[in-house]
């Protein structure tokens, strides 16, 4: 399933994310020498509707012309099938930023199969940094996800942003996957479509490429907001909602992706429903914790202890492909190093 180029195709450059099927037959991973070795590793389109990060690179690759760029890059074109339709993902298929090798499901599958190979293939290179690049549906700034809190890590994601969130990793997905064979990182570029989100994430990987190394020095605690992932919110298949459908069994509030990286009070109201607990939520070690953080009394879900949401969309599709949001508390940093005993408790 997976195809390797030892060169860029030409109309690449100028094809938009939906029509890459046509150049493309499947995932294809693309080795472009550089001054420098190893090579940044860019994935890309893992998500057929986040295009930003297609069109980032041909801005960056456009703008260097012939010119040798200043480090390798290895470009991972993902799920072209599902960017023609615009999608996430195609009904019937996996979520190619869930296959990745460590992954629990989908372990057989071609799309495992490809992605494992990607794996192997840019182990055995070696690899700088490792950058997946996506955007989201709802209201969210731009922000980098990590795995690990070394300071390279860090250091690189503040090339992107001052807002920065420390989840333990989902199995199998890719910055989890490349976590230990180097820094690695996702950054959440907004929404797709924009203009300005694309130009962001091209700055951001002109810069990496241009790096030697990273700094030995500590990350400065005025110079990240830094956040941890506590629960992931997920609305079972079983259960209809809505954003502003009061027929369904939990209509939510139609501006919900407004608290986006707010923090939020206990007491909250996310919506109104008919249910006892009509929502999923789980801890990064996979333990049900909806009652740690919600309540349903009186036909309203509200939250019970502080937290910030991210990633929170009124898109249903998403919803229902991924999950609702994901539930963050504030990390503080001391002399460089995060505090980890300044977790809530129930974490």
């Amino acid at each position: 399933m997976l195809t390797v180029l030892e060169t860029l195709p030409e109309r690449f450059l100028d094809t938009p994310a939906r029509e890459l099927h046509q150049i493309f037959s499947g995932p294809t991973l693309i080795h472009l020498s550089g001054r420098r070795q190893p090579a940044v590793f860019v994935s890309v389109l893992l998500h057929g509707n986040e295009d930003s990060g297609v069109v980032a690179l041909q801005r960056l690759l456009r703008r260097n012309g012939k010119r040798t760029l200043p480090r390798a890059l290895s470009i991972l074109v993902g799920n072209v099938t599902a960017a023609r339709d615009g999608l996430r993902r195609l009904d019937g298929q996996p979520d190619y930023n869930r296959v990745w090798p460590g992954g629990q499901g989908h372990g057989d599958s071609p799309e495992a199969a490809a992605m494992g190979e990607v794996h192997r293939v840019m182990q055995e290179r070696g690899v700088f940094a490792s950058i997946d690049i996506h955007n989201n549906t709802g209201l969210n700034p731009h922000y980098c996800v990590v795995n690990r809190l070394d300071q390279a890590v860090l250091h690189l994601a503040l090339l992107f942003s001052r807002t920065v969130v420390w989840f333990r990793g989902l199995a199998g997905t890719q910055t989890t996957s490349f976590s230990s064979l180097c820094p690695a990182l996702t950054v959440e570029c907004g929404k797709p479509g924009s203009e300005a989100n694309a130009e962001h994430a091209a700055r951001f990987v002109e810069a990496c490429l241009h790096l030697s190394q990273f700094p030995s020095h500590g990350v400065h605690e005025h110079d990240i907001d830094l956040y941890h992932t506590l629960a992931t919110v997920r609305v079972p298949t079983s259960v209809s909602f809505g954003f502003g459908n009061s027929l369904a069994d939990i209509d939510f509030d139609p501006h919900l992706d407004h608290m986006n990286f707010r923090s939020l009070e206990p007491g909250t109201v996310f919506g109104q429903t008919s249910l006892a607990m009509p929502i999923g939520v789980v801890d990064e070690s996979g333990s049900d914790v909806a009652n740690d953080f919600f309540a349903c009394d009186d036909g309203r879900i509200t939250l019970l202890r502080a937290a910030t949401p991210a990633m929170l969309t009124l898109d249903e599709k998403v919803v229902r492909q991924d999950c609702l949001c994901y539930l963050m508390d504030r990390l503080p940093l001391a002399h460089g190093q995060p505090q980890l005993h300044a977790l809530s408790a129930g974490a």
